[in-house]
């Protein structure tokens, strides 16, 4: 099934184009499997289409809506009000099985008016040191209850918000599955209009509370065997999304 994707404002700058055609696996889909299959052909889009309104065929559209062959989706930020709100800036949260590149990343958060870009990149380590005892690290994997941990970043990415008001993109990667000695297991990239607005800040409280109520663990495979990594935080009430 092929459909019509337009795409306006600032998803259409940001793919460099503003109408392509979608082909869909089977006679039948639905607005939000658009979605994600434009996100798939465009990742410079996976920061704006989260929150990106959807109209089929000139009305306005929500995930669940079916779509049929021929028809035409498009895909907007808000429209302009000029009630002086405030601007919205990339949002990304994401579980990635494959290596990416921290410039794309980088490239996806940042806007005209970022002028600061503070990245904290986690690294799988070839030698670890626990109780004193050190020991070799061959690789690691990692796992992820997936749809609760796409939730608690995007819960990460708001309490960020909430405490540092000047930040601008943000972006939560985490890989999964077996990495390397060398590899990166996780970025939190946060953006600002200059260094001193909070960007080193947010970046270190996200990986903080990233490790606090983000359900992903690790297992460190060694020559002698295998051993599940596990932390100390216990969650609490108010760790719940209101």
């Amino acid at each position: 099934m092929q459909v019509t994707v337009l795409l306006f404002a600032t998803l259409k700058d940001a793919a460099g184009l503003s109408r392509f055609a979608v082909q869909l696996n089977g006679d039948q889909s639905t607005v939000g499997q658009v979605r994600e299959e434009v996100a798939r052909i465009h990742p410079r889009l996976g920061a704006y289409l989260p929150t990106a309104i959807a109209a089929v065929n000139k009305e306005y559209a929500f995930p669940a809506d079916p779509v049929k062959e021929g028809d035409e989706i498009a895909f907007f930020p808000p429209v302009s009000g000029g009630n002086g709100e405030r601007e919205t800036f990339p949002e990304i949260a994401r579980l990635a099985d494959q290596p990416f590149s921290t410039d794309d990343l980088i490239a996806q958060i940042t806007t005209a008016g970022t002028g600061a870009v503070c990245v904290f990149s986690g690294m799988v380590r070839g030698q670890t040191r626990r109780d004193d005892n050190a020991h070799e690290t061959e690789h690691l994997e990692y796992e992820a209850y997936e749809p609760m941990a796409i939730n608690k970043m995007r819960q990460v990415i708001a309490e960020i918000r909430e405490r540092y008001p000047l930040v601008q993109g943000i972006a939560v990667v985490q890989r999964v599955g077996r990495l390397e000695v060398g590899q990166n297991t996780i970025v939190i990239a946060c953006a600002s209009g200059h260094r001193d607005q909070g960007c080193f800040e947010a970046a270190r409280y996200g990986i903080d509370r990233l490790k606090e109520i983000v359900p992903v663990w690790k297992k460190e495979v060694r020559p002698d065997g295998a051993l599940w990594v596990e932390g100390h935080y216990t969650p609490q009430p108010d760790d719940r999304r209101s």
